[in-house]
């Protein structure tokens, strides 16, 4: 039973590390914790309740997330705080010692965080407690579909991971792959879409995978989302390769709402390094996806995850997976360096490359990104192109995306408040001062 006068009044800061599926379960708990009457605390107010949302995908996530916890202790004193996420997961009793944490949530126990939330908020005392179950047992799905103070919503689709790469730990932390219903998940987007929402961007660890819980398949959600009335655009978020289907690909080129937008990671370009990940696919497969997608969509805008400086990866790996990188038609490269992870295989594989090495490969990947980002907005300049438009402070450059991701700026004077959440047509002009996006004028 949740006391829910003990709320009332109160006021709650938030704080998310890591992915975009984060951010949208963050949102959600704001969201749960808005309709008990909690408040969110503006800058420089203090709050009641703090919750951080932590990441683990490297060492440096984690130890941001320990410098998160410490200043959000500190700026709210005598809050109560709790701690949810990944990182809680796996390191949920080094979490439970930092001195004015409450609760360690892990990942089986975060859909009933509100519970939780009223049993410790109501009763508390001065000993942390923590709770997370090992991963076998993380079998609970925390529904999620919100956006927060953005514009676009992120529906939460899919959780956990089956592949155990030898590089991650997500599966551990995040449990195996599971599922709630299309039904479901097309009566949020509904929700959203009666809220006023014009744009949803599907998240998951492992959206590919969808259908493990329901015996569903992510070809049909996708359709079953594309006849959602009032959603104008639908983006996902991230495909394995090895998943992202020809008759998915066929499908999004001519569907209604599903945009021209991927986002796939590849991690490597050398089959060598591949096998030692444990990854799903070879080079070939990957390059045959990329082909396949623009020869339907040669406007598409494709990202990719490139990971650097992993065990196993020698210069001459190295130099296939830049030369490969190099040769593809894509938009824009995420590159992560290695981080070597407690428990997982890789430690393992004797071929280790230098922090000095990693740092020089990351800089010439994203030289690369640079190259093929500017070349591919530089194309569209002088086009027409519908964008989504942002909300931005008063007096300030607005900002949006077109259909392809492509990010524009609309002038502080040619910018106006009702505009936010508006799809609009620009003629795309040249540049922004930083090259961060194509600056737009309304068309006539």
């Amino acid at each position: 039973m949740i006391d829910t006068s003990a709320f009332q009044g109160k006021k709650a800061a938030y704080y998310t590390l890591g992915c975009k599926l984060n951010f949208s379960e963050t949102s959600t708990f704001g969201k749960m914790l808005s309709e008990l009457g909690v408040q969110t605390a503006q800058k420089g107010e203090r709050a009641d309740i703090c919750l951080i949302n932590t990441c683990s995908v490297t060492d440096v996530a984690d130890h941001k997330c320990r410098q998160a916890i410490h200043r959000m202790v500190r700026e709210h004193p005598g809050a109560f705080v709790v701690v949810t996420g990944c990182y809680a997961q796996l390191e949920p009793e080094r979490i439970s010692r930092i001195e004015g944490v409450d609760l360690v949530l892990g990942s089986n126990e975060k859909a009933n965080l509100v519970q939780y939330l009223s049993d410790g908020f109501v009763g508390r005392d001065s000993i942390a407690t923590f709770i997370a179950q090992k991963t076998k047992d993380i079998k609970t799905f925390a529904p999620s579909c919100s956006r927060g103070n953005r514009t676009r919503y992120f529906l939460k689709v899919q959780d956990g991971c089956d592949y155990f790469c030898t590089y991650c730990t997500i599966p551990y932390a995040r449990g195996f792959s599971r599922n709630p219903s299309i039904a479901s998940l097309v009566a949020q987007a509904e929700e959203a879409a009666r809220e006023g929402g014009k744009e949803i961007v599907l998240t998951g660890v492992n959206i590919g995978d969808f259908g493990k819980t329901t015996g569903e398949r992510f070809i049909d959600l996708v359709k079953a989302l594309d006849a959602v009335e009032g959603i104008s655009r639908f983006r996902i978020s991230s495909l394995e390769p090895d998943l992202l289907s020809d008759e998915l690909i066929n499908y999004c080129a001519h569907s209604r709402a599903f945009m021209p937008h991927y986002h796939i990671p590849l991690q490597s370009g050398s089959d060598t390094v591949l096998r030692l990940m444990h990854r799903h696919y070879d080079r070939q497969l990957f390059a045959d996806k990329i082909h396949r997608i623009k020869d339907l969509l040669p406007d598409a805008f494709i990202g990719v995850d490139v990971m650097v400086g992993c065990r196993g990866e020698t210069p001459e790996c190295f130099e296939e997976t830049f030369e490969f990188l190099d040769s593809l038609d894509v938009t824009q490269l995420h590159v992560f360096p290695y981080s070597e992870r407690p428990g997982t295989s890789a430690l393992k594989i004797d071929y280790v490359v230098s922090e000095h090495d990693k740092k020089l490969r990351s800089q010439r990947l994203l030289e690369l990104s640079d190259q093929k980002t500017e070349s591919f907005y530089a194309r569209h300049i002088g086009q027409t192109a519908e964008v989504l438009f942002e909300k931005a402070p008063r007096g300030k450059a607005m900002h949006g995306f077109t259909r392809n991701y492509i990010r524009v700026e609309l002038s502080a004077a040619d910018a106006k408040p009702e505009y936010d959440n508006q799809l609009m047509s620009v003629v795309l002009g040249d540049f922004n001062h930083d090259k961060s996006a194509l600056c737009a004028s309304l068309k006539d």
